[in-house]
């Protein structure tokens, strides 16, 4: 599962597995053996059964023994490590509830114009050309944005978190990333320790579970990990689908959500994060004809599990029963967040420039190798130029965003109502905001569409 020829085709390579039945041996790097859970339920029975199936890698034998080396490139993903990913039971639970009671304090609507403001900042910067590479330019920079500031992160800091997430994801020196990844995050604790502000990061520093230093830079590889690089994938594989498939480019009879529609096709058949929630079976099991060693590597395929030929049915708009987000316990934590960001970014991108168009095949479109996840290298695409936005003119929507240099200060906060729970102390909320108008020009049936949904 690693190298050019399974990320060009991955489709093919699930389908030969399941000559195996729903759960086939496969190697996620030159010498890293695991299994791979292909078929829908079979995956489903795994991540629903925590007394069975378990999360800690400390039970990875091949590591502990030192067959599978330090150095390998997908140790850094598979690697303990002190959060709620990594664990079970009741530091599960503990490390969970510092998650959900922190996210829960992010105001959607608030949300929402910081991506607003940010697309159109971006936007900005290359409307005027004619053309721009979105994955680079656009869908990687976005989640960045904000990451940098629901966490109250640096810029700086974010951009070294970012290169070192890619190099884990890619399995390209990934020890080398783990460390970069490491430093900025040593960084950012020791600065939000020093000075909180009103951030997630502050926010679950404060949280009566009462994380340990090390157990906060460990809970943000989690969460920016999958707050950036999963993110810009999502946004990129939607952008691609929406440029390149006819069935998103019909007329509006039948009144679909062609944005909507698009994510949820790419949650089924490319999500993002395409292989992973790895798991040890307790002791050896015998799952649907193959045996499942204790100690052995059991790794979740998203992507294949949504396209198991056995589901009674193919339509995926408006279906969210698909596993991008996982399922069980260790579901995904901030799903909706991550989902209204993408949203609000593509749309944003369609309304600013209507006529935008692949610049070359879609077919000629190359992928990222890597045993995880479903990554375009570059997106390139045309348009016909036009201005950015006029001087002085808010480039939110809504027009009371937060000023993107405002990463550091801690002094905009998230939240819009009380602390979620008893558990959380409560935080100053956001005013009112006003809604602004569409921006004006020509408007192809996706924005139409779109914006009759918003009310616009």
């Amino acid at each position: 599962m690693y190298g050019p020829d399974f990320a060009a085709d991955p489709a093919a390579a699930y389908q030969r597995m399941r000559r195996f039945g729903p759960a086939a041996p496969v190697q996620l790097a030159p010498g890293v053996d695991a299994t791979l859970i292909t078929g829908y339920q079979a995956a489903l029975s795994v991540l629903r059964s925590p007394e069975t199936f378990v999360k800690d890698p400390r039970r990875w034998r091949a590591l502990a023994n030192g067959q599978v080396p330090m150095d390998s490139p997908v140790v850094p993903m598979m690697m303990y490590r002190p959060n709620c990913l990594f664990s079970d039971g009741e530091e599960h639970r503990r490390l969970r509830q510092v998650v959900t009671d922190s996210l829960e304090r992010i105001d959607p609507n608030e949300l929402r114009g910081y991506v607003e403001e940010s697309a159109d900042t971006l936007i900005d910067q290359f409307c005027a050309r004619g053309e721009a590479d979105l994955l680079a330019e656009y869908a990687r920079a976005i989640p960045m944005l904000v990451a940098n500031h629901m966490f109250g992160c640096p810029p700086d800091v974010g951009e070294r978190l970012l290169a070192g997430m890619s190099g884990i994801f890619d399995g390209v020196d990934a020890e080398k990333a783990n460390e970069v990844l490491t430093q900025a995050l040593v960084e950012l604790v020791a600065l939000k320790r020093a000075k909180p502000g009103a951030d997630v990061t502050s926010w679950m520093m404060a949280h009566p579970a009462g994380l340990t230093d090390e157990e906060m830079l460990h809970q943000l590889v989690v969460l920016m990990g999958a707050g950036t690089e999963p993110e810009q994938n999502l946004i990129a594989n939607g952008m691609r689908l929406l440029l390149s498939d006819d069935r998103f480019a019909g007329s509006l009879s039948g009144g679909s959500l062609p944005v909507d529609d698009a994510l949820d096709e790419v949650l089924w058949t490319d999500p993002p994060m395409a292989n992973y929630a790895v798991h040890y079976a307790v002791h050896d099991v015998d799952f649907s004809g193959l045996q499942l060693r204790e100690g052995e590597p059991i790794m979740i395929s998203f992507a294949a599990a949504n396209t198991d030929p056995t589901l009674a049915s193919d339509q995926r708009a408006g279906n969210r029963a698909h596993l991008a987000w996982s399922a069980g316990p260790h579901a995904c934590p901030a799903q909706s967040s991550a989902r209204l960001a993408a949203s609000v970014a593509v749309e944003k991108l369609l309304d600013r420039l209507p006529d935008l168009e692949l610049a070359v095949p879609v077919e000629t479109l190359m992928w990222r190798p890597g045993p995880f996840h479903r990554a375009l290298i570059a997106l390139p695409v045309r348009f016909p130029p036009v201005a950015p936005l006029a001087a002085g003119t808010s480039h939110a929507s809504a027009s009371s965003a937060p000023a993107l240099t405002d990463e550091t200060s801690g002094e905009t906060s998230w939240n819009a109502s009380p602390a979620p729970s008893s558990s959380t102390p409560p935080a100053a909320t956001f005013t009112a905001k006003a809604t602004g108008s569409a921006p004006a020009g020509r408007r192809r049936w996706w924005n139409s569409l779109a914006g009759w949904w918003r009310g616009r």
